[in-house]
């Protein structure tokens, strides 16, 4: 597991959205079918992979990931398992980070209303769908610069942890030195949701999200 402190400084400012330090998502890294506990590698399209978390910031930077768990694994235990979501809990970290309905609702991590039933809960909806499309770019980014990781890693699942967080650190360094790959006409940038089930609790996270969609949409 390869874990960045997110920047106490770094904010996205999108659509709008106020307070945002990271677009959080997961993605899901085809390996070879390992030799032991291959069942657990099968993700819910039929390939074997890696479910590899990961939060940008809004220059693509890769802020956090996760790189152990196998792709049968849902988003949203990922993330309740992570150091990062303790560090969010013990209020270590301030702000708020985007997900999809896969994640829970919490007071800092947003997610899209299920159904929008007034104007401002629309706005709000398209302004979290604008700001946290900056984790698809980021992965199409990635998987460009990193051929293997848009392909299939014929690696141990061990091994191919130790490669996505390779590729991570290497990307990292090509957009700090300004080595930016375009974002542009690429399938991995559609905003549409993709995920494994939906999740919507949170009687404190709602009241934030509930806010944040009456006072700033």
């Amino acid at each position: 597991m390869m874990k960045v402190n997110i920047c106490r400084k770094c904010r996205i400012c999108v659509s709008g959205f106020p307070n945002v330090v990271g677009c959080v998502d997961g993605t899901q890294i085809k390996i070879k079918a390992p030799n032991v506990n291959e069942g657990e590698y099968v993700n819910r399209k039929g390939f074997h992979s890696l479910n590899v978390q990961m939060v940008c910031g809004p220059d693509f930077c890769i802020t956090n990931v996760v790189a152990k768990w196998p792709g049968s694994v849902h988003d949203s235990r990922i993330f309740k398992e992570s150091v990062l979501c303790r560090e969010f809990e013990n209020g270590h970290i301030q702000g708020m980070l985007l997900g999809d309905s896969g994640y829970s609702l919490k007071t800092y991590l947003m997610t899209p209303y299920l159904n929008p039933t007034e104007a401002h809960m629309q706005r709000y909806n398209t302004a979290h769908c604008r700001t946290r499309v900056l984790i698809e770019q980021t992965f199409g980014v990635l998987k460009r610069r990193f051929s293997c990781l848009h392909s299939e890693l014929r690696l141990s699942p061990q091994r191919a942890c130790v490669a996505v967080v390779a590729c991570c650190v290497l990307h990292n360094i090509g957009i700090n030195r300004g080595d930016i790959i375009s974002n542009s006409d690429d399938n991995d940038l559609n905003v549409a949701e993709d995920v494994d089930g939906v999740v919507d609790m949170g009687g404190n996270g709602k009241t934030v999200r509930d806010h944040i969609a009456r006072n700033y949409f």
